[in-house]
């Protein structure tokens, strides 16, 4: 037997009671089991006395099959009261008595909501295009000459996008401060290692030069000290190199992979890999604009028990991603859980929402669907079919891309409701804002 209560919102109470014969029959049986095995002092193993098995072994035996029986139970009684629990329930043992015939039990938990998604009909969602131009290869290619560029001393004034080795110390307020002197630090002026207005005082300097300034760091500057501060920095300029950059020849292309040093080969690549990475970051810039009007259409309460284990979940990705990047993580070590809630809040909602549309609208990833996704993914690697394989031998990467795809899918059924408004933008942007 049992009963519903609602105790407000989505948290629910089910009451139950399991036939105590029923424990003791599994009980006993386990012991029984167990005796067959066990060894205890004074006795060859199988010939132990029931009674000192019961006695040895009764009190752990009987927590597992209470803790079994009762994740069963609650599982037949949810399912009987066509409930759909969301995260974990708290039991309750409401009988003391070991000899009752029933043992009562509440399990507190919370359901999941109903999910409301009004049309969109009336939405506006913005869809991304991109067009690569020839000017984004030439850019492209600008890009790596300078990055393989070799600097030359030159007697002249230093200017943007010249390397200068320096001596700088800073003081705030006539004293020296943490972090505000470096000794023989080369440093390409207009590459973005130190901050604009630093870089603005060197650009005119001669070597042998010194000169101070005045400069004032942001108001977010992650050094508290002298964050929002003006701050006088002396600089010393020992030399000023000039870049000279590597001619687009056949050299140039084979240091970057093209063997035969083709450069229309170079170009070729350059021009797919720019394509695939840009249509990569188009995808992603129209799944957020469609989401963001699911979460505007979208009603639902979000159980708290699913919003506490994305906060946690979040938590723990960004440790993850901190010891990624090399910062050591102290064994243990917790960030506030409460910085992650309105992400958390906006994962949950989103999930339960596209769980609701895919059902509704049959959205469902089609292993056709799957199938191409993994065939044009691979096509950027140098063997294709070992790439499908490598999807192919895991059931989860298998069903990280189904879930890709039926993103996509949704994504489809948003722009195919809504008002679309189609903007065009730049390569810069496309790479900026992602």
């Amino acid at each position: 037997m049992s009963s519903v209560e609602t105790l407000g919102g989505l948290q629910r109470r089910l009451n139950v009671s399991i036939p105590q014969p029923q424990l003791r029959g599994e009980i006993e049986s386990r012991l029984k089991r167990l005796g067959r095995t066990a060894k205890v002092h004074g006795f060859r193993p199988g010939k132990v006395p029931f009674k000192i098995i019961e006695q040895q072994y009764g009190p752990q035996v009987h927590q597992e099959v209470l803790g079994e029986s009762l994740q069963r139970s609650f599982a037949e009684a949810a399912q009987a009261n066509k409930l759909q629990v969301a995260g974990y329930p708290q039991f309750e043992i409401k009988t003391q008595d070991i000899n009752a015939p029933q043992i009562e039990y509440s399990a507190t938990f919370e359901v999941y909501p109903e999910v409301v998604v009004k049309d969109v009909a009336g939405e506006s969602v913005e869809r991304v295009t991109f067009l690569l131009t020839e000017a984004d290869v030439d850019n492209t290619v600008s890009t790596l000459r300078k990055q393989r560029a070799v600097f030359e001393k030159a007697d002249r004034a230093a200017q943007n996008e010249d390397q200068v080795r320096i001596d700088f110390s800073g003081k705030l307020d006539g004293v020296a401060f943490e972090g505000g002197e470096g000794k023989d630090i080369a440093l390409v002026l207009g590459a973005g290692r130190m901050l604009p207005d630093f870089e603005k005082g060197i650009i005119g300097m001669k070597a042998g030069e010194t000169k101070s300034f005045d400069m004032t760091f942001p108001a977010d500057y992650h050094g508290k000290e002298v964050a929002g501060k003006q701050v006088t920095f002396t600089i010393a300029l020992h030399n000023v190199e000039v870049p000279r950059l590597p001619e687009v020849d056949a050299e140039f292309a084979k240091s970057l992979g093209v063997e035969d040093g083709d450069v229309s080969k170079l170009r070729a690549e350059i021009r797919d890999n720019l394509n695939r990475e840009a249509q990569r970051r188009v995808k992603v810039r129209n799944k957020d604009n469609a989401m963001d009007v699911l979460l505007k259409v979208g009603q639902l309460e979000i159980p708290k028990v699913l919003l506490e284990a994305e906060a946690n979940n979040l938590m723990q990705q960004t440790l993850q991603d901190l010891e990624g990047r090399g910062m050591k993580i102290p064994k243990g070590m917790q960030l506030p859980v409460d910085v992650f809630q309105e992400r958390a809040a906006k994962r949950v909602k989103l999930g339960l929402i596209l769980s609701e549309l895919v059902k509704k609208h049959n959205l469902q990833a089609k292993p056709e669907q799957i199938k191409a996704l993994i065939q044009d993914y691979a096509q950027s690697y140098e063997h294709p079919e070992e790439v499908v394989s490598w999807y192919a031998g895991d059931t989860n990467r298998m069903r990280e891309v189904e879930n890709l795809v039926l993103e996509d899918n949704v994504v489809a059924w948003v722009q195919a409701g809504a008002k679309v408004t189609e903007k065009a933008v730049a390569l810069n942007e496309l790479m900026e804002n992602n």
